[in-house]
């Protein structure tokens, strides 16, 4: 403060200032600044501190592994049962039927795991050979053991064979302790032995045959009882029993098609002959035939024992799907978390689905196991024997027509579709059908499996069904639906045939639409509109109810929000799910449904039940989880009592969810988040997708913020929620955006201390130049250690899910794949959308499309949606960073500068450059070539009215700067004083000219406007001769070209020979010319939105379009954007040549 300055390097208007004020703020005020960002930094540390102690203790990720699930799989049988189970269930067990503790747990949760494992295999996550491996087998009494699924048991009869070969002692005890101690390989012995007895058995049909095998049995029984087991049995003769015996089962599977009856029994016998005389010691009975009956009727027994023989590795990669992998340890893991009890169906609160949905599709994956399934689900005709070959061509036909829906549901179910979200919501359904079942069913029943319910006793099933439609409704909300249904667009037309072929798939299944009819009241055609609801007939949808409504829904408010408020109205039940047209469910999530609507009768603080319950969301599109609103479950009644779950108010209401939060809360409701249940997310996965989303979500956030809800919850809130609330609301977004301005803040404070001398000044004093101490308050904290510490609760979420070693190689393959790069280019769209709503208020719905992308975005798409938020930006930090570094070398010698401007450099990279990076083919030659001729000639065309901003610069141009017409004197002023700043780049520069020869009279500032003005009034001339004498006074205009040219070099050679021009000037007088330049546009958009509002200065406006300066201005302007963005191709720089104000719609 006190350091004396008397060597400015400009002119100073306050020369005798005592104190130095200006160096104070441009030093601290990034300083200040960082304060902010700190705050966001502490949040995240704090928040991945307590989130890993609170995951840990909830028992988060403690089965990550297929390695911990075979670990641990005997004890999730009891788990689910515990859990999932209602604890009251009364069965009445067949005396006949005592099965013990363990195996009546498992037979209870094998019907709901081997459900799960056949969904899996419906949606092709899986293949056969996987399914079969991890199916539970029905529980029987002729097995004495609990039977495992195959993929725990699978190499353990290999190895237990080889153990009894290599056994050279003589007694039982030795070699059955070896066995015992694997409890898998124990029950894989057992099984196998008693399975294989009871197939030979069936297959025989000649009594004595069955008798030589009850012997047999007998025999061994005996043995195992005397421990003399070793002395009756030859074990080296196993390997050789084994090998006929997976010839056997083969043949048994071949089911006829490669197998004869003669193959079986030769090989049977040659089994029998194998026991008898080979292995048994005193085997003195001869086999002399063997007949066989009939086919082994549990044909899943012979596959089952197949594969206990034959799968000899140790399956710890069934199943290899990674999604397969990832459902089975998340279900697995959960049923050891903390959850309520389940209710009986019966009791448990009912609740109903609501999806507000567009309609599209898109697709990939599992292709092979795809192909599998269809092989055996649809057979290929065969050959008609007697010549007709029309019906054989018919049935061709119909087949590939089966073959092509399967295909096109297959497509549809790896997209975010509508059809994945209706199959994955009905699988609530589902699954109350498969609990009603376990309610009601017997012992032996049980036992009997799921699957053979139609054949074991009816009423099961229309009990289900009844039961699980009283507690369960799914409404699918589709606005445009009536519309779609009396279009004559083909594409409509399919929209509707597809959502009518969802209604008639599934009967539960109802969509509400909205409905617009002309009819004639009292003499007058009137346009009246009625919520509609329909469910699948026979053919065709059948009306429910309809509704009339006072008007059309989305002229009121949002169309998202109002197609979701409409249909509430059908829902039943005491909660409501919200789900969003991207989601997916699972059946094995679905089973934990009413676990979950049990939180609602949970008292909590205060006594206070909850009134939304958040879920858990995997983004099945990525890594990266985000909880946004959906797939919350609100208490309905609860709800519509207080004004409904969705706020739809145009603009204010654009993140609708959110404010649905804010409104439960406000009224006295609880929200709640709970781990153990997920729900399926898709998110945009396209560069241009995500930064509509993330402008999407920063514009409603700004919205958020300007919200008498935000304030009346920040009035109520402790100080501690309220900093929670605001760290994960509003805070984030403002952290965002103070990031970006600490950047700005930290190069314009050097600017002004660089180009005035006051750096040098600084430094050079004997009082500071032994002292580093300036220099690291210069240096604010870089803007990787905001990004690489924010990232701390992603890593901790991914090591107490997956392993701290997955969480590192997954930040590290993130870092590889450029994330950093990718986040910081987002972090620029938060902040410039954030930032716009906030000054100047209004936010818009962004559609995003959500598909997949494997097209290469236009140069000019890119433009259209990146020039404003980071292409303008990111040339604005590019040329302040030149200028720090030109223009502050000769005297720095501190390292700090690199590590200070290393990240700034960073994110002037990624705001330029990142849209290209990540721009599918974005390098290849040709595609830049077409790239700038399209980006040409859109620059190119004419706007006006009807034609859109992707065909005209000018309605592009109109569109941006559409909020400064809507924006209050307040948003105005503050865009006049921000946009000042660009005039600071001319006002120092000048001074550093050669030209100027160190003078640092106000004159030289002038003297540089009267040189900008002229060079703009030559090329006017030339704008208006091409105008006036381009086309009939050709030679005239050459004349003036040439003239203008001399005059130009004449002028040029003379400031380089008298006056002292230099090279270096030029390049200079780029840095300081072109923010000028920019800044005349901004101030001119300003003034042509401020004279739209004037209607009595259209006078003034028709004479300024009458002599063509609008046009000039448009000119200028589309120039002056060019050279924003001609980076991207040939990285040229050009000073804007004339200033023209844009059209306005008024104009």
């Amino acid at each position: 403060m006190e350091i004396p300055v008397d060597n400015y390097q400009w002119h100073e208007f306050f020369p005798n200032v005592t104190h130095n004020i200006g160096i104070v703020i441009a030093i601290w005020a990034p300083i200040i600044l960082v304060y902010f960002m700190d705050a966001q930094i502490w949040y995240a540390i704090f928040s991945t501190l307590f989130g890993g102690i609170r995951g840990a203790f909830s028992h988060l990720g403690e089965i990550r592994t297929l390695g911990m699930l075979r670990s641990r799989f005997e004890a999730v049988p009891e788990a689910f049962v515990k859990r999932l189970v209602p604890s009251n269930m009364e069965h009445k067990p067949n005396p006949t039927v005592e099965l013990a503790l363990e195996q009546n747990m498992v037979a209870k949760f094998s019907q709901v795991w081997n459900e799960f494992i056949y969904s899996m295999r419906t949606e092709d996550l899986i293949s056969n050979r996987d399914r079969d491996l991890l199916l539970v087998p029905n529980s029987s009494n002729d097995v004495s053991v609990v039977q495992w699924p195959p993929f725990l048991l699978a190499s353990k009869i290999p190895i237990a064979l080889d153990m009894a070969k290599d056994f050279k002692g003589k007694d039982d005890v030795e070699l059955f302790k070896k066995i015992k101690s694997d409890d898998y390989m124990r029950s894989a012995v057992i099984e196998c032995y008693e399975t294989l007895r009871d197939i030979i058995y069936a297959l025989l049909e000649d009594e004595s045959d069955r008798t030589i095998l009850r012997n047999i049995c007998f025999e061994v029984t005996q043995s195992l009882d005397q421990n003399i087991f070793l002395n009756h049995f030859r074990m080296s003769e196993l390997p050789l029993l084994s090998e006929k015996l997976e010839k056997f089962l083969k043949l048994l599977l071949d089911d006829g098609e490669n197998a004869t009856d003669a193959q079986v029994i030769n090989v049977l016998q040659d089994i029998m002959e194998i026991i008898t005389q080979d292995i048994m010691v005193d085997g003195h009975k001869i086999l002399e035939s063997a007949h066989p009956g009939q086919k082994c009727q549990e044909r899943a027994e012979v596959v089952r024992l197949h594969l206990l023989l034959t799968v000899k590795e140790s399956a710890i990669n069934v199943p290899q799907n990674l999604e397969a992998r990832r459902r089975i340890t998340f279900f697995a893991n959960s049923l050891f978390m903390n959850m309520p009890s389940a209710p009986k169906v019966r009791n448990m609160l009912s609740f109903s689905c609501e999806l507000r949905t567009a309609y599209f599709g898109n697709v990939l994956d599992e292709w092979t196991n795809f192909l599998e399934r269809i092989k055996v689900t649809i057979k290929d005709p065969k050959d008609s024997k007697d010549g007709d070959h029309e019906k054989e061509k018919m049935e061709k036909e119909k087949v590939e027509k089966e073959k092509m829906e399967f295909i096109r549901h297959w497509v549809s179910y790896r997209g975010q579709t509508l059809a994945r979200t209706v199959r994955g919501m009905l699988y609530y359904k589902k699954a109350l059908e498969l609990q009603c079942f376990l309610e009601f069913a017997t012992d032996e029943d049980i036992l009997h499996g799921y699957r053979n319910v139609d054949s074991l006793n009816q009423r099961y099933i229309s009990n289900a069904q009844a039961l699980s439609d009283l507690k369960f409704t799914y409404v699918v909300s589709c606005q445009v639906y009536g519309n779609q249904k009396k279009s004559d667009d083909q594409r409509d037309r399919s929209c509707y045939n597809n959502i009518l072929n969802l209604m008639l798939t599934y009967p539960s299944l109802r969509v509400a639409y909205i409905d617009e009819r002309e009819e004639t009241i009292k003499g007058k055609s009137q346009k009246l509109y009625y919520s509609v609801l329909v469910k699948g007939g026979e053919k065709l949808d059948e009306e429910i109810y309809r509704i009339r409504l006072p008007g059309r829904p989305v002229d009121v408010g949002e169309g998202k929000p109002e197609n979701q408020n409409h249909a509430i109205i059908f829902t039943r039940g005491e909660a409501l799910q919200t789900i969003d047209m991207n989601q997916d469910n699972y059946f094995e999530e679905a089973f934990k449904m009413r676990n979950v609507l049990e939180e609602f009768l949970k008292p909590r603080r205060s006594q206070r039940k909850p009134t939304i319950l958040g879920l858990r969301e995997h983004i099945f599109t990525g890594r990266v989880r985000f909880h946004y609103g959906h797939p919350d479950i609100f208490d309905r009644i609860f709800h519509i009592t207080r004004g409904g779950i969705s706020k739809a108010s145009k603009i204010i209401n654009l993140s609708e969810d959110i404010f649905a939060g804010f409104n439960s809360t406000l009224r006295g409701g609880l929200i709640t988040h709970h781990e153990y249940i997920q729900v399926g997310k898709g998110r945009d996965v396209g560069m241009n997708q995500i930064s509509l989303f993330e402008a999407k979500v920063a514009n409603g956030n700004g919205e958020q913020t300007l919200s008498r809800d935000v304030y009346r919850l920040g009035r109520r809130f402790d100080f501690y929620r309220m900093l929670s609330f605001y760290f994960t609301t509003v805070g984030f977004y403002f952290s965002s955006m103070v990031t970006v301005l600490t950047v700005y803040v930290f190069l314009y404070g050097r600017l002004y201390m660089v180009m005035s001398g006051l750096e040098r000044e600084i430094l050079d004093n004997p009082s500071v130049q032994q002292s580093k101490a300036l220099e690291e308050a210069l240096a604010t904290q870089s803007v990787f250690q905001l990004g690489l510490l924010l990232v701390l609760p992603m890593v901790m979420e991914i090591g107490l899910e997956k392993g701290f070693r997955t969480a590192l190689g997954d930040f590290i393959i993130m870092q590889l794949q450029l994330a950093s790069v990718f986040f910081t280019f987002q972090l620029g769209t938060k902040a410039h959308y954030f930032g716009r709503t906030i000054l100047h208020g209004g936010s818009k719905y962004r559609a995003t499309g959500r598909g997949f992308v494997v097209f290469h975005a236009k140069f000019a798409d890119n433009y259209r949606l990146y020039s404003r938020s980071h292409f303008v930006k990111g040339l604005e930090l590019f040329i302040l960073l030149i200028i720090y570094e030109v223009y502050g070398e000769s005297y720095r010698s501190s390292n700090l500068y690199l590590f200070i401007t290393f990240s700034m450099w960073f994110l002037v990279a990624s705001w330029l450059f990142a849209p290209f990076v990540f721009n599918p083919s974005g390098f290849d030659w040709q595609k830049t070539v077409d790239d700038w001729t399209d980006w040409k000639r859109w620059m190119g065309n004419r706007g006006g009215i009807g034609i859109s901003p992707d065909k005209s610069w000018e309605s592009w141009w109109d569109e941006e700067q559409e909020h400064l017409k809507y924006t209050n004197i307040r948003g105005r002023v503050l865009e006049i004083i921000l946009a000042f700043r660009f005039f600071v780049y001319q006002y120092g520069i000048v001074y550093h000219l050669d030209i100027a020869h160190r003078s640092k009279s106000l004159l030289v500032y002038g003297l540089s406007w009267l040189v900008m003005v002229t060079v703009l009034l030559v090329l006017k001339m030339v704008s208006m001769g091409r105008r006036r004498f381009g086309t009939d006074f050709q030679l005239m205009f050459r004349i003036l070209k040439a003239l203008l040219f001399l005059g130009f070099m004449s002028v040029m050679t003379v400031l380089f020979v008298v006056c002292g021009l230099s090279i270096s000037d030029l390049f200079a007088a780029i840095l300081a010319f072109t923010p000028t330049g920019w800044a005349l546009v901004l101030h001119m958009a300003l003034l042509a939105a401020m004279l739209a509002d004037w209607a009595s200065m259209q006078a003034i406006l028709e004479v300024a379009k009458s002599l063509g300066i609008h046009k000039g201005a448009r000119e200028s302007i589309r120039v002056h954007n060019g050279a924003d963005n001609l980076h991207a191709h040939s990285h040229f720089v050009l000073v804007p040549i004339c200033i023209r104000v844009p059209n306005s719609p008024a104009l």
